[in-house]
């Protein structure tokens, strides 16, 4: 916002386009005055002859100012006219010229145009000065007397002071000059040498610097105006983020909400990033604290039962009888096998939770057929006949091979001998349906599944952390499984991206 404030200075080096545009306007007025003067000169020299069948000769302009090395140097003084007096044609050319003095003089009074009225020689005849003078040697002079108009931009020196801002235009130290041939079927008989300075937008801008200043005045005020708005727009969101991640901070709230009104697209989504990842934490801290509270449960049970038979060994291992010994024994066997395979699983749970989005892809087809031969000689049949072979779905394949491993795993504990898997493809990602023939889930246990320590196998050894391993591990990958309540033994579907 601080450069919107240069602006108004930066632009007038912008006006040298401009400025080009004045030279080019300069020409045109130019070539218009020389086309009046050169029929009023032709008349007075008996040489406006009327053709039946004219031909246009519009004369364009050609003088671009953008150009390099286009600024000649000055004009040069003129020469002594040789026996001027002499020429075939002077003393014709000299009365009309004389003729045309006062025209001149009352034309230049207007248009502020240096004139010059050449013979066909290139002697001045007529004008403000240099009378009886030859300019034949000047470049574009020379060129007109050929019969071809020109037009050049010279160097200027002025004998007024310039104004302090003029270095920034070139406009100020250049002349246009135009000579244009004055002619009569085919036949040159003088030049019409104009000069005049372009307008200078510069100039008028010092002319008027009270008002300039007064503007950029306004302009300040404005823009500071604009800054205030701006900085208030994307200051006051900013600052509701950062009390809002305070309240979190402190423990007043447990998430940051979405701002109401964020002023800018950029600020809406930072604030919709602060909401969700501060979510996502909190989410994350109740599945710990949930998780930590199931864990000291499981591990409290198996501990209470071993500090309570070896309270009873110490006490009485004298007295007990051998069989009763050797129960409490087994019973202490039993409860550090429980606490061995809850401590693996727990570590097993962790890796999941800890995965790292993978983009590596697995073949489906490939990894049911090394998993068919390992569960070959535990008489579940893996039934898949209709799976193609193309499908790469976005899942690393050890992980994959531990999902599908563990759900076959307790397929088999649920007494199943052989389980189904059918695929069905839908908007770029794949469901794998595994159903089995075993006892399959209750009703009243649909929704008790997926919860951590959740089993109904636990006198057996069951965690109930096979299902969370499963579901920790598909959402690394952007998956998800849930639970088809069936007729018949139990129905799991995942749903993963396809490659």
């Amino acid at each position: 916002m601080l450069s919107v404030l240069l602006l108004p200075l930066g632009s007038l080096y912008f006006f040298r386009f401009y400025e080009n545009e004045l030279v080019r306007k300069t020409e045109i007025e130019l070539i218009s005055q020389s086309a009046v003067l050169s029929t009023v000169y032709r008349e007075l020299i008996g040489k406006n002859s009327i053709e039946r069948n004219p031909l246009y000769t519009p004369v364009f302009p050609s003088l671009d100012l953008s150009k390099a090395n286009v600024v000649l140097p000055r004009r040069p003084q003129a020469r002594v006219a040789l026996a001027y007096n002499q020429t075939e044609g002077y003393p014709v050319a000299q009365q009309a010229g004389k003729s045309m003095q006062r025209i001149l003089k009352n034309t230049q009074r207007v248009t502020l145009s240096g004139i010059r009225i050449l013979d066909a020689n290139g002697t001045v005849v007529a004008g403000s000065g240099e009378l009886n003078k030859s300019l034949a040697h000047v470049k574009e002079v020379k060129k007109a007397l050929s019969g071809q108009f020109s037009s050049v931009l010279r160097q200027r020196i002025s004998d007024e002071p310039p104004p302090s801002i003029a270095s920034l235009s070139r406009g100020t130290g250049i002349r246009v000059f135009t000579a244009f041939p004055i002619m009569d079927r085919g036949t040159v008989y003088g030049v019409v040498y104009l000069s005049r300075t372009p307008q200078n937008i510069l100039k008028h801008l010092y002319s008027i610097k009270e008002k300039v200043i007064l503007l950029v005045l306004v302009l300040l005020g404005l823009t500071s105006l604009i800054v205030m708005f701006i900085s208030s727009r994307l200051s006051r969101p900013i600052r509701e983020l950062i009390d809002l991640t305070q309240k979190v901070t402190r423990g007043e709230a447990e998430t940051v909400e979405v701002l109401k009104n964020p002023g800018t697209r950029e600020l809406s989504m930072l604030s919709n990033s602060f909401s969700e990842m501060s979510k996502t934490l909190h989410e994350r801290s109740q599945y710990i604290q949930q998780f930590a509270a199931h864990v000291s449960h499981e591990f409290k049970t198996p501990l209470t039962s071993m500090q309570g038979s070896l309270e009873l060994l110490e006490e009485h291992i004298d007295e007990m009888p051998i069989e009763q010994r050797q129960r409490f024994i087994k019973n202490l066997q039993d409860d550090t096998e429980r606490l061995k395979n809850l401590v693996n699983r727990l570590l097993e749970q962790a890796r999941a939770d800890s995965l790292p989005t993978s983009k590596e892809s697995t073949n489906l087809l490939k990894t049911l057929n090394i998993l068919k031969s390992r569960y070959a000689d535990s008489l579940l049949k893996l039934d898949y006949e209709d799976l193609k072979a193309e499908f790469e779905i976005n899942i690393p394949n050890s992980a994959l091979e531990s999902v599908l491993a563990n759900m076959f795993d307790n397929s088999l504990q649920h007494g199943a001998t052989s389980i189904t898997i059918n695929t069905q493809q839908k908007e770029g990602r794949l469901e794998i349906s595994i159903h089995d023939n075993g006892t399959g889930v209750s009703q009243a246990n649909q929704d008790k599944i997926f919860t951590p320590f959740f089993t109904t196998r636990r006198e057996t050894g069951g965690t109930g952390l096979g299902l969370g391993i499963i579901e920790s591990i598909l959402k690394a990958s952007n998956g998800t499984i849930k639970n088809i309540s069936v007729e018949k033994g139990a129905l799991f579907v995942l749903n993963l991206g396809l490659e």
